[in-house]
């Protein structure tokens, strides 16, 4: 294969409370399974730059620095900033800071739970029930460069609609594991078209949208993902 396989989506104990996957058994898990690079998306914060220089000269491993935002509107995946900036709460904010640091946004697992009524009960909200149509209005597909339709923590009809919502949209999909540990790594990748090398490699490829979100890795059968209606 010439291009490269990424998954974009995936938390450490190097800066993830909730995470207990260590960054050597991330590098382990990557090179075994024929990963090209891993997006490490960790809650509000970025790796340092010493550690993430450190990491590729050590493990012989492309590790993108990502991000994943916590917002009023819902997670978002952001590429291309090096620390968290106050005010990026707000998507809004997040929207106009990244795109002056020439970076990229994803709306992180959009739907998860979202067919799951005692979850909105849970919280004491009235269950949702909008069209894919519908929800591609919802004002956090505005502001993001990218939809995530396969996420390792959702379900398939989850992830399905989130591909579908991005369609509508006209907006690219990714997939990332959403891994925190060592298991799930690599469930569900993006597969670039084109080889890629660098940090800059990588946000040239995602703003010329040469990629597609892809499962079967972890079965050896790599697939671009579809709706049921379009296989």
């Amino acid at each position: 294969m010439s291009g490269s396989i990424v998954d974009m989506h995936i938390h450490t104990t190097r800066g993830a409370s909730d995470s207990s996957l260590r960054p050597v058994e991330l590098a382990r898990a990557a090179r075994r399974l024929g990963l090209s690079a891993v997006v490490v998306t960790e809650h509000d914060r970025v790796w340092d730059s010493l550690e993430v220089a450190r990491f590729r000269q050590e493990q012989s491993l492309l590790l993108i620095n990502g991000m994943e935002v916590s917002t009023e509107l819902g997670h978002i995946l952001v590429i291309g900033l090096d620390k968290y900036v106050p005010g990026i709460r707000y998507a809004q904010e997040l929207r106009r800071i990244v795109s002056d640091a020439g970076g990229y946004m994803i709306a992180a697992h959009p739907f998860r739970h979202y067919f799951y009524r005692i979850e909105w009960e849970r919280q004491g909200l009235e269950p949702v029930n909008l069209t894919a149509e519908q929800a591609a209005q919802l004002p956090l597909f505005a502001l993001v460069d990218a939809v995530e339709v396969l996420n390792g923590g959702n379900n398939a009809q989850e992830n399905a609609f989130a591909l579908e919502v991005a369609q509508i949209l006209g907006k690219a999909g990714v997939g990332g594991s959403d891994a925190h540990s060592h298991q799930g790594i690599g469930i569900h990748t993006t597969v670039f078209e084109r080889g890629v090398e660098s940090e800059e490699d990588f946000l040239r490829e995602l703003k010329a949208g040469r990629f597609y979100a892809a499962n079967g890795l972890l079965q050896g059968n790599l697939q671009p993902f579809t709706l049921p209606s379009q296989i």
